[in-house]
């Protein structure tokens, strides 16, 4: 599962707005979330398809084996029943989208 990093030259300058309409033209439902530092969400999978999207921060998100460091604009796929665990790295919270399809 790679990750999606925003793309200036393709969907114009990163802001938090500009996320979350990109993620419900796609079809999600979009929840805001703060994380804070230190938060750390066991393994655990979804009845849906979801996204991890962050807005500011960093967050890891440990999937199939792999572990991805998201950043502002980054999305990852999460796919429905697939066991995954997330953490906030560092000090600074993290604010980001938790985007649910199905």
């Amino acid at each position: 599962m790679p990750i999606e990093r925003w793309n200036e030259d393709v969907e114009g300058p990163f802001a938090e707005d500009a996320l979350r309409r990109k993620l419900e033209e796609r079809g999600f439902r979009v929840e805001r979330c703060v994380y804070q530092s230190g938060e750390v969400f066991p393994e655990h999978a979804h009845e849906s398809d979801k996204l991890a999207a962050v807005v500011s921060g960093r967050f890891r998100v440990k999937l199939e084996g792999r572990a991805y460091v998201l950043e502002a604009g980054d999305c990852l796929a999460v796919p429905r029943g697939v066991a995954h665990s997330a953490e906030v790295v560092g000090d600074v919270p993290v604010v980001g989208f938790d985007a649910e399809k199905g």
